[in-house]
């Protein structure tokens, strides 16, 4: 099973610069609960912007650069390769960026959102998906408090 992961405004607006739009705590918290111990695809540069790899998964990273290397990490050139080598009978997450989300958005089984309630200038953004092809199969609303800026939706949706 294929899973895209991201947290998205609601312009789709993902990140600017290399950096995320926003600060949601729990956000962190509910993507780690949900990709530890499991293969995550991503960009280089969406892996160059994590201060260290993320611990307890396996970190495969698409890069058009031949020679790259990261200590510990599997590096592919396609999103191909990376499907390939990523265990068969797993739930196997994209974690971005925009590109890689494009790329596998229409092969996902699985988009996991987290839908911030505000649009912001960007320069990454998730792409469009049409909702009479994916099922919203759960939602939960969570208020803007001192920890997090704006208010946000978990959302699963499964593909029809």
């Amino acid at each position: 099973m294929i899973t895209l992961i991201a947290a998205a405004a609601e312009n789709n607006a993902l990140g600017k610069d290399n950096q995320l739009l926003w600060h949601l705590p729990d956000d962190f918290k509910r993507f780690k609960q949900i990709t530890s111990g499991h293969y995550i695809i991503m960009g280089r540069k969406t892996f160059e912007s994590f201060p260290k790899p993320l611990p307890n998964r396996t970190h495969v990273i698409i890069t058009r650069q031949k020679d790259y290397l990261a200590e510990g990490c599997i590096v592919v050139n396609s999103l191909e390769e990376a499907i390939a080598i990523s265990p068969k009978n797993e739930e196997v997450f994209v974690i971005g960026g925009a590109e890689i989300y494009t790329q596998s958005i229409s092969i996902a089984d699985k988009i996991e959102l987290t839908r911030v309630h505000t649009s912001l200038e960007a320069d990454a953004y998730f792409p469009t998906f049409d909702v009479n092809h994916w099922e919203l199969v759960f939602e939960e609303h969570h208020y803007k408090d001192e920890r997090h800026n704006y208010d946000y939706t978990f959302e699963t949706y499964l593909k029809k």
